[in-house]
């Protein structure tokens, strides 16, 4: 009810766009990727237009380096300084933020977390809502979508890549491929199945280079998840081998155009999308409502759909807009 609430109210605030004005409203965005990473564009690009659209003061602010979580707690910090009405944040980690979001709580400053949450929800972290995916069924998804290509017979090999170990949204999907691998294996007790981790990266050109030494070690893999949309350079090292599509499954997340294009090429045989452009836009929206006319912020999840070969073309323009 409270997600279906808030999709009603961010109606009846569009239809009043153009005469509507957020009254000096002050709108923060802190999180942990570089703007090198294409997937944040996406969420910029919704940000800004729904910043657009209620005439707010907005900043969004990346880390120099990819993943740094040093660098978003120095970044909310110097963001808070400024008084902000309303703190974006993605909370990567169940502790390193704790101190200054209770901080910015204290301060009067509407706290929503984007993006990733604290694996405790609002039990672990004094953020008032959380805008995006749950990871750990998103995870699951993606598993059971490339399962319907596993092998009839034979042993099933799977290989799982951990882009940021330690982080949250990076171990919470893994965990969900990793629960249904296990069911997975206990419904085919007559076959092999068997899975690894690995510390995969971030860049495309690193995770190319991990996973591509453990294929050459282990070239009966039969399946690769990235928790991220780097499975696209691996898709690279697998064509650039000769290897044909499909001969190792992959699976990975986010329609940015990097990994669409491996997809439309047969290498990658699903995604997850979590709606990034969703994410900028719909906190924005909470943020108006909430000094407008005094609404709580509410949970939104925007989704686990899975995309399969035959839709990149069409998520392809797309995401090329910025808007997948």
């Amino acid at each position: 009810m409270k997600k279906l609430t808030a999709m009603l109210l961010l109606g009846a605030a569009l239809v009043g766009a153009q005469s509507a004005h957020a009254d000096g409203l002050n709108i923060v965005f802190t999180h942990h990727s570089s703007a090198s990473n294409t997937f944040w564009q996406a969420v910029k690009k919704g940000y800004d237009d729904a910043c657009a659209k209620v005439e707010a003061n907005c900043n969004m602010v990346f880390t120099q380096t990819e993943g740094s979580v040093e660098q978003q707690v120095a970044n909310m910090r110097a963001a808070l300084a400024a008084k902000p009405d309303a703190l974006l944040t993605s909370i990567v980690d169940d502790h390193a933020f704790d101190d200054v979001i209770k901080e910015a709580r204290d301060a009067g400053v509407l706290v929503i977390a984007v993006n990733v949450d604290d694996t405790e929800g609002a039990k672990g972290n004094a953020r008032q809502a959380f805008i995006g995916q749950g990871f750990k069924p998103a995870g699951y998804s993606l598993a059971k979508a490339i399962s319907e290509s596993f092998p009839k017979d034979g042993p099933i090999k799977v290989l799982v890549g951990i882009s940021a170990p330690g982080q949250n949204w990076s171990e919470s999907r893994g965990a969900g491929v990793m629960q249904f691998l296990q069911e997975y294996k206990a419904a085919h007790s007559d076959r092999q199945v068997s899975w690894e981790r690995i510390d995969s990266g971030t860049d495309l050109a690193i995770t190319s280079d991990r996973v591509g030494a453990y294929l050459n070690a282990h070239p009966d893999t039969t399946a690769y998840f990235d928790t991220g949309f780097w499975c696209a350079g691996v898709a690279r090292v697998l064509a650039d081998r000769g290897v044909a599509p499909g001969k190792v499954l992959l699976g990975g997340f986010d329609l940015v155009p990097e990994v669409l294009q491996q997809m439309q090429k047969g290498y990658v045989q699903a995604l997850v999308d979590q709606q990034p452009y969703m994410q900028g836009f719909m906190p924005v929206m909470e943020a108006y409502l909430n000094k407008k006319i005094g609404l709580a912020p509410s949970d939104i999840d925007t989704g686990q759909g899975i995309v399969r070969p035959k839709e990149a073309d069409g998520i392809m323009a797309l995401s090329a807009q910025g808007l997948r």
